[in-house]
């Protein structure tokens, strides 16, 4: 498919996981990509050069979101491409506290780092690219996508930590605001995953571990199986493209059927 040829798009946290199949499954939909990372500078670079053996035009911007100045020379990375058609805000933190009756296991400090990246770089990325969304829906007639990765956390109150699920609940909600509000020069939603096989888990437990969390993952979907990043962002592009031009304010869980319990 070549739908979105002529489009960029720009993926907030695109050197690994989530973000780089997003980036790449616009990329082989037609998208220019601008790739964002923080800190993961070689994969950034594996993420690019996938992008381009796709046919797309990309550039790797180093950037943090919860920085106003990051947010900017994103959005001047947009700029020299003329216009932004597509905004994943996709880059997120946690600090990992499973057990969230321990009060003690979150200090204010992390409450804080998460709340920057999670909730305030998503309304600063949209406030800095604003004007280039609304030019690119002048130009084009189209409403332009922005689409935030939320979590289940944020609508069931699970995950790594309370901090991390009250963070994702907060851009649920700002999600839905700014739908109503920007529309229709701008459609915003975001999809809820559940699991996904990414380093985000793979860091925190050795092999055999992470193994073990697979199998039990897959036993407590419904559908049986343990979701990759590919698999979330095949729903990511539905979102991204015209086949979804007639939805706005839409949070949707992507996670197997997790949330229905077995």
């Amino acid at each position: 498919m070549s739908d979105l040829d002529g489009r960029i798009a720009l993926v907030t946290g695109s050197a690994t996981g989530l973000g780089r199949s997003i980036a790449v499954k616009l990329a082989e939909r037609g998208a220019d990509v601008i790739i964002n990372y923080s800190r993961s500078a070689a994969e950034a670079e594996e993420a690019a050069d996938l992008c381009r053996a796709a046919g797309s035009q990309v550039e790797v911007v180093k950037a943090n979101v919860a920085d106003p100045a990051g947010c900017k020379s994103l959005a001047e990375a947009a700029q020299r491409r003329g216009r932004l058609d597509i905004l994943v805000n996709n880059a997120g933190i946690t600090r990992h506290a499973r057990d969230h009756s321990d009060l003690d296991a979150l200090s204010k400090d992390d409450f804080m780092d998460i709340y920057e990246v999670n909730v305030v770089g998503p309304y600063l990325m949209m406030q800095a690219t604003k004007a280039l969304l609304v030019g690119a829906h002048k130009t084009t007639g189209r409403s332009s996508a922005v689409l935030n990765t939320s979590s289940i956390a944020g609508i069931k109150g699970l995950g790594s930590s309370v901090a991390y699920a009250a963070s994702k609940g907060a851009l649920n909600t700002m999600t839905v605001s700014l739908a109503r509000a920007l529309a229709p020069a701008i459609r915003v939603n975001a999809i809820c995953p559940g699991f996904i096989g990414t380093r985000w888990f793979k860091d925190t437990m050795d092999e055999e571990a992470f193994e073990s969390r697979l199998r039990k993952v897959e036993a407590a979907t419904p559908l049986g199986v343990a979701s990759g990043p590919d698999d979330i962002a095949d729903t990511a592009l539905f979102f991204l493209s015209d086949a979804s031009r007639h939805v706005t304010g839409e949070l949707l869980l992507v996670d197997a059927g997790l949330h229905l319990g077995t």
